[in-house]
């Protein structure tokens, strides 16, 4: 009997439980379909943030610019190695025409091992990138390349407002020599400033103008070399007929030419002689009649 009244509290547990986990589902259920949910207003604001975002990095972009008068010296050296250096330097020389570049310097070298051709050249600065591209499909083999950058925009800036200073105080020291100046001594101690200020005005100009160049005509180094097949130096060298041939003549000619020119040295002895023997041949003639 009691085993009975056990299993119907239990069958009356687990009916119990059962009822309690359905009402708390109707109640959320309930719940859910309570709280509105704002789907326009979510996706109006994303898009809103969206369109925003552009506009902020557009501002950020257009205030970041790079300055366009940024003085720059460019320079290279580059060491190739091509098939033939001298058509590679004739092909170079062509192209650096085109570029408005003109060759510096030139040194070849040729010796047992290799050829090579050493030059310089000076090119506009905004032809400079493509000068090296150029050359790089001339080329066979890129043995180095480096390219040197030096910003002097902040000496270049600095020089010019040094220079404008000293020009508007060399025009206060000669309005002082034409307007206040007026004894010897003043006249001679503001002509002496004025030569020193004329002086670092020369010295400034001398610099910009020496900057200026360096920044609008860049300098590209080049090396080219190309090797050939050693060949040893043989110990005596033999002398072919036609060599014979053209210093037989050769020095023929410069026997003849020693000869008269020692009888033009001579010419009073020749003259001597000339007289002499036929004073000779006539009294022998004389002498057989």
């Amino acid at each position: 009997m009691n085993a009975i009244l056990d299993k119907s509290k239990i069958k009356y547990l687990i009916v119990s439980s059962m009822l309690v986990s359905l009402m708390a589902c109707n109640t959320n259920a309930d719940y859910k379909e309570s709280v509105p949910v704002a789907t326009s207003d979510i996706s109006e604001t994303y898009e809103a943030v969206l369109d925003e975002e552009p506009m902020t990095l557009k501002s950020e972009v257009s205030t970041n610019t790079i300055p366009i008068d940024l003085k720059i010296i460019k320079s290279a050296t580059a060491r190739y190695k091509v098939d033939d250096v001298k058509l590679a330097t004739r092909k170079i020389k062509h192209i650096a025409q085109q570029y408005e570049a003109y060759i510096s310097d030139l040194r070849f070298e040729n010796n047992l091992y290799r050829k090579e051709n050493r030059f310089t050249i000076k090119i506009p600065q905004q032809y400079f990138d493509a000068m090296m591209d150029s050359i790089g499909f001339i080329v066979e083999f890129v043995e180095y390349e480096n390219i040197t950058t030096k910003d002097v925009t902040e000496e270049y800036i600095d020089i010019q407002t040094r220079l404008k200073t000293k020009i508007e105080v060399k025009v206060r020291y000669e309005s002082i020599l034409r307007q206040k100046a007026k004894t010897v001594e003043d006249i001679l101690k503001t002509e002496e400033k004025l030569r020193l200020i004329q002086e670092e005005i020369e010295s400034a100009q001398g610099r910009l103008k020496y900057l200026t160049n360096k920044v609008s005509y860049s300098t590209i180094q080049i090396d080219l070399y190309e090797t050939v097949t050693y060949t040893e130096e043989p110990e005596s060298y033999s002398k072919t007929f036609l060599a014979k041939g053209k210093e037989g003549l050769s020095n023929g000619w410069a026997i003849i030419e020693s000869f008269i020119l020692g009888l033009i040295y001579i010419w009073p002895l020749v003259i001597i002689g000339v007289v002499l023997f036929f004073v000779i041949k006539k009294k022998w003639m004389r002498r057989k009649a």
